[in-house]
């Protein structure tokens, strides 16, 4: 979190992970040229500027793939968070090798004519009625334009003044510039490519990311299945279990009936209750932990009070609260949300277990 808005909330951390990211990204187009020079492909059918081309691009699709399964490895194994929570920066790095990609094909293609490069690209073929003589590259253009546009609007400050909700709209556009991607080289292929392994890498990744994400997914829907009311007034009251079932200092997630996830923490031998959603960007904050106080976001480290959702000064962020209690040794948590910043008594353990 930080008061104010500045580039890049630079730390230590983030400065590892961004080498670490460069670093990886340098090593494989290196790789990829000293093995296509060392197999001589570069002095037979494709020249050393195609090779250069195709391994940016291959390096952008590369990084696609882990931006898109980080989310879903992380729901599924905590120790993949770290990633998580520097995604956005892998995600403008990827559109910047991208970018690099797409300058050398309208360099090499497109820039010796008396029309513009642009022009050129969207102008020279338009057979879009044929799969044989598709214009692919049309496709990368517009996936390429979509990760800009999540480049561009990746800082917090969009956040902030688009909302929450809006801004993950937004970015949930990088699914639509996968496909596109896919269609890209999937019809590249058709067109310039009789070596079956390029294609057959991008199905493995397609295979890979939708394996992933409906593995999460499924995992989530079992979940929630398992979290569902069981107390005589359903309506109102979950059960959430006994207070044991909590770890310490960390959340059990429940599912009210209208699908709204709630986080149930115990800190302190009290429980509160409040939604499962950062107002960041939508974190789970039931896979967070209390950290000096506060509830801490596994994504970002955002954090919230457990008593009344409010971050602590100077910030002003709040989450929705829910009333919680202790009946016959089982902790059961009000469906109904209250205001967010709304403060809510925690139910002491030990009052509870006196009564």
């Amino acid at each position: 979190m930080s008061v104010g808005y500045t580039w890049v909330q630079w730390s230590r951390h983030k400065r590892i992970y961004d080498a670490t990211m460069a670093g990886a990204a340098a090593t494989y187009v290196g790789v990829f040229l000293a093995t296509a020079k060392f197999l001589g492909i570069g002095n037979g059918s494709f020249s050393n500027e195609i090779i250069l081309i195709r391994a940016t691009g291959t390096c952008a699709i590369l990084f696609l793939h882990v931006i898109l399964c980080i989310g879903p490895l992380a729901r599924m194994n905590r120790r993949f968070l770290p990633l998580l929570y520097n995604r956005r920066h892998l995600g403008v790095m990827t559109f910047l090798i991208a970018l690099i990609h797409a300058a050398l094909v309208l360099g090499y293609y497109h820039g010796f004519g008396v029309i513009n490069p642009l022009v050129s690209l969207l102008t020279s073929n338009t057979n879009y009625g044929s799969l044989l003589s598709f214009p692919f590259q049309t496709l990368g253009l517009a996936s390429l334009l979509i990760l800009f546009l999540m480049a561009a609007t990746s800082h917090d400050f969009w956040l902030k003044n688009l909302s929450a909700s809006t801004w993950k709209r937004l970015h949930m556009l990088v699914y639509l510039a996968y496909a596109l991607l896919v269609g890209h080289v999937a019809l590249g292929a058709l067109q310039n490519d009789r070596s079956p392994l390029g294609p057959l890498l991008m199905f493995a990744g397609v295979i890979t990311v939708t394996g992933l994400h409906l593995t999460a997914g499924s995992r989530e829907v079992r979940d929630d299945r398992g979290t569902m009311p069981t107390t005589d007034d359903c309506r109102e009251w979950i059960d959430v279990g006994s207070p044991e079932t909590i770890p310490d200092d960390r959340a059990r997630t429940v599912c009210t009936p209208d699908g709204e996830r709630i986080a149930v923490f115990k800190h302190k031998g009290t429980i509160s209750a409040v939604t499962n959603v950062c107002a960041h960007q939508g974190g789970p904050l039931g896979e967070g932990k209390i950290i000096d106080g506060c509830i801490t976001c596994p994504w970002h480290g955002w954090q919230y009070r457990p008593h009344d959702g409010c971050s602590p000064p100077p910030f002003a962020e709040k989450v929705a609260t829910y009333q919680v209690r202790i009946v016959a040794g089982r902790v059961q948590v009000n469906s109904r949300a209250l205001p967010p910043g709304t403060p809510a008594q925690p139910a002491a353990i030990a009052e509870a277990a006196n009564a």
